[in-house]
């Protein structure tokens, strides 16, 4: 059986997808070219990038199965590969701790005001009186999508000496219990929380959740990170709200558009931008290509 590797994953994935398949490396093909390259391939894997098209998935004649490194789903067609009874799996425990020590990079940075005090310092600039922060300990942090990493970001949470609450469509009370979490509605975590930290796929239920009447009912003093999935945030309604200072802030790993280039967000001084590194990390990088090659293994 033959392994189409269309994306970087660990060195430990790819010798072990060798030890039982013929491995063939291509990194992040265009469509036309991933097109003519699949139909002799039993096997893909992909990350964030390339898109798996139903052209691609069509053109698969022996294509059983597609291994995404990470967690996220929405550059393959699952309709598509479901039509095909193409199995599609991904490693989305791989990334977990990567992302929630993220979050709090994030917020811990617009909260002290690390960016501004670094770029001000470079430029040979002593603000100090400019740079007054806040703490986290004692604040409360609302978790939309409370899973895998969510539990991690209440875990981090509570050694700050943080209050944790959470919402999510399907409840864990276990796991909720484990890290002194409390389930509310939604409404209840955007409008008590002084950070709100998104971790949910981005499919049409979760489509701008938050926007417009959603700032509204946040405090003014409230700090948004989204390290999940651009499209989860309406950007011109978090653009308004920044503005007339209806939050305190914001911190985005991910956008509606990647690279983000023209988005007037980037004129703002109170959010601070990484760009989608929440799984990009030696650790996290390491165990989704070990996970991934292990799943494909399973269904091969």
């Amino acid at each position: 059986m033959k392994v189409l590797v269309a994306a970087r994953i660990s060195e430990e994935g790819i010798k072990k997808l060798k030890e039982r398949y013929e491995v063939e490396i291509i990194y992040n093909p265009e469509e036309s070219e991933l097109v003519e390259k699949i139909k002799d391939f039993d096997g893909l894997v992909v990350r964030s990038k390339p898109k798996v098209t139903k052209k691609v998935i069509e053109a698969g004649k022996n294509l059983k199965v597609i291994g995404r490194a990470g967690v996220g789903l929405d550059n393959i067609d699952l309709e598509a590969a479901k039509e095909r009874g193409i199995k599609v799996v991904n490693s989305p425990k791989a990334s977990s701790e990567s992302v929630a020590e993220l979050v709090f990079a994030l917020a811990l940075a617009l909260a002290r005001k690390i960016t501004k005090a670094d770029t001000a310092l470079r430029n040979k600039k002593w603000i100090k009186k400019e740079l007054m922060g806040i703490e986290l300990s004692g604040k409360t942090v609302g978790i939309i999508g409370y899973g895998r990493i969510g539990a991690h970001v209440a875990k981090i949470a509570s050694g700050f000496g943080m209050k944790c609450i959470a919402y999510d469509v399907i409840i864990n009370e276990e796991l909720a219990k484990k890290y002194g979490v409390i389930y509310k509605s939604l409404e209840e975590v955007l409008k008590e929380s002084d950070i709100i930290t998104l971790h949910v796929p981005l499919i049409p239920q979760t489509k701008h959740m938050i926007g417009k009447e959603q700032f509204k009912i946040m405090k003014n003093t409230a700090i948004l990170v989204n390290a999940s999935r651009g499209g989860t945030i309406d950007e011109e309604a978090l653009y308004d709200a920044l503005k007339n200072n209806e939050i305190y802030g914001a911190c985005l790993d991910v956008f509606e558009n990647e690279p983000p280039l023209d988005s007037p967000l980037l004129k703002l001084d109170n959010i601070v931008f990484t760009q989608h590194l929440g799984a990009s990390t030696k650790e996290a990088q390491r165990k989704a290509g070990i996970m991934i090659a292990e799943e494909i293994m399973k269904i091969l």
